[in-house]
C-alpha cells in the first residue's frame, strides 16, 4: 500500500493496493498541483496525519464504489470500515486523524453549522483551484 509520502511531489508508477485500508485512504486528484500539494500536507510537520493519500488516478476506484468524475470533482476519504467521506467531511477525516490540536478543529467541522459552512467554502475552493497556488488549467474542474 502506498503509505507514505515524506514530502515528495510523486506517487511513483505503481498502483495502489487499496483493497483493504487499515486506515483512512485519502483520494486526491494527482493531475491538480493544487490538490496534491494540499493532499501531501496531512504527512507534513504540522498535521502528522495517520492516513494513506494517493491519487484517484492510481487506485482501483470500483472497490470504493467509487468513478472517476466523482474523484474528479471533490476530495474523497475512505475509512477502514469502507464508509466514504467527500469534500469538507473528508478534510475532517485527515484532521480528526491528525496530531493535536487538528482533531478538535476536524471535529468542529462536523457540527451542523459549521458543516453547512464548510462545505460552502470547500465547493468554493474547489470551482477555483485552477486558480490558486500550484493550480493550472488541468485543475479546472
Amino acid at each position: 500500500m502506498d503509505t507514505s509520502h515524506s514530502g515528495a511531489a510523486s506517487v511513483g508508477d505503481k498502483a495502489v493496493d487499496n483493497t483493504r485500508p487499515t486506515r483512512p485512504l485519502v483520494l486526491y486528484d494527482g493531475d491538480c498541483g493544487f490538490c496534491t500539494t494540499s493532499a501531501l500536507a496531512a504527512h507534513s510537520r504540522w498535521f502528522e496525519s495517520k492516513v494513506d493519500v494517493s491519487p484517484f488516478q492510481r487506485v482501483d476506484l470500483a472497490v470504493h464504489r467509487l468513478t472517476v468524475d466523482k474523484c474528479g470533482e471533490t476530495l474523497h476519504a475512505v475509512d477502514a470500515d469502507g464508509r466514504t467521506h467527500t469534500g469538507s467531511d473528508a478534510v475532517a477525516v485527515v484532521l480528526r486523524e491528525s496530531r493535536l490540536p487538528w482533531p478538535l478543529l476536524g471535529g468542529a467541522l462536523r457540527l451542523p453549522g459549521v458543516r453547512w459552512a464548510a462545505q460552502r467554502i470547500y465547493a468554493l475552493v474547489a470551482r477555483n483551484r485552477h486558480r490558486l497556488p500550484g493550480g493550472s488549467p488541468t485543475c479546472e474542474l
